[in-house]
């Protein structure tokens, strides 16, 4: 929903109540991931999409239903190929959707303040006649007034209780893994469905050396909702004149940067220098204070020989493990830009625990697994 703050805040500024609808769970090739929101303003407006077009007026009406009896309910949607490719859509799917008759708080604050504050995941127990997890026609129950939300901090405290320490702690650790991946879900906890509305910070970027790949690096980075910091010794190269939409530009070593920046878990570090003075310091730098993801460019032979410097200077075999070089995935292309290209998608693989393979092998295994099973 962060997407649609901005929106929010000026309905409810005009003194407008709003509803929304938001995916809770989806099966086969759905249009919208879980998560994906739709508003609808009292005086009938509408923002964002829970579909991509195919049932948004349905779930228009089911705001106005929620809105005039004060419940909460989730209706499943059966999106057929022919309705898909109607509005533009590959292909159908059928998605649970969350009918609410006003917007929680606790997901607007998140959503505005995830950035600063800190990640926060929204835990919302859904109505007890939300659809059966296994797929099957639903049609629309009377619902339930809203239950009271529960926010899960991405320092694992947790606002709320499920009345027992073990269904706490479990519901903790899937909300930290929701703000991992920055993807929202339903999970079933002691038989109650449970909505997890991730709202993590805003991924970081580390780049390090001001070359000319990074220049698209920061272009593509932004693209993808990254905060991108660009790091090199040399003031001439990290100027607004060849890195105009980067968030940060900082001058100096990179080990003595790491603290300035505040360096850490989250963050993906792109070592791009090609100079061992400045580029060792900040791979051993990125790889102690466990940076999510640590890529260096280099030949194979480059990488092999920085391996062993690295373990001289003390790196376990376990954290240069965790160093990826030669950085990038191997899309064969040459130019800034396709390097850029290629470095952000392993970012991106990364981040979502994904393999990088093409998603036709991907295809291939889900089928033969079908045809075993």
């Amino acid at each position: 929903m962060k997407e649609l703050i901005d929106t929010l805040n000026g309905w409810q500024a005009e003194g407008h109540a709003v509803g929304r609808a938001v995916v809770v769970r989806t099966f086969g090739s759905a249009p919208r991931p879980e998560g994906a929101v739709m508003l609808v303003s009292d005086d009938g407006r509408l923002a964002g999409s829970v579909s991509g077009g195919c049932v948004e007026g349905a779930a228009f009406e089911e705001i106005e239903r929620a809105r005039r009896d004060g419940n909460a309910r989730v209706i499943r949607y059966g999106i057929s190929d022919e309705q898909a490719w109607d509005v533009g859509l590959a292909c159908g799917g059928t998605i649970d959707v969350l009918v609410e008759p006003t917007v929680r708080p606790e997901a607007a604050a998140a959503a505005r303040e995830a950035a600063t504050t800190g990640g926060r995941a929204v835990v919302t127990p859904l109505p007890v006649d939300a659809p059966p997890a296994e797929f099957g026609p639903h049609q629309p129950g009377d619902g339930e007034p809203p239950a009271p939300t529960l926010v899960v901090h991405d320092d694992g405290r947790l606002q709320g209780t499920l009345g027992d320490e073990t269904s706490d702690a479990e519901l903790v650790r899937h909300g930290l893994a929701a703000l991992a991946d920055g993807t929202s879900r339903t999970v079933e906890i002691r038989g109650r469905q449970l909505f997890i509305e991730a709202y993590p910070l805003r991924p970081r970027l580390v780049i390090v050396g001001a070359v000319q790949v990074a220049i698209p690096l920061v272009a593509i980075a932004k693209q993808l909702g990254y905060e991108t910091v660009v790091v090199d010794g040399r003031a001439a190269f990290a100027t607004r004149e060849r890195f105009p939409d980067a968030d940060q530009l900082v001058v100096g070593w990179p080990d003595e940067v790491a603290e300035q920046i505040g360096l850490g878990p989250t963050d993906a570090v792109a070592v791009l220098t090609h100079d061992v003075k400045f580029d060792e310091p900040a791979i051993v730098e990125s790889l102690r204070r466990r940076a999510r993801y640590v890529g260096a460019v280099g030949s194979r032979k480059t990488q092999v020989d920085r391996r062993e410097r690295l373990r001289a200077a003390g790196l376990t075999d376990a954290e240069l493990a965790e160093l990826r070089g030669p950085i990038g995935l191997d899309l064969g292309g040459r130019s800034p830009a396709e390097t850029a290209l290629a470095i952000m998608a392993e970012v991106v693989s990364a981040r979502h625990g994904a393999s990088g393979g093409p998603m036709r092998e991907k295809a291939r295994a889900a089928e033969a697994a079908m045809s075993v099973a």
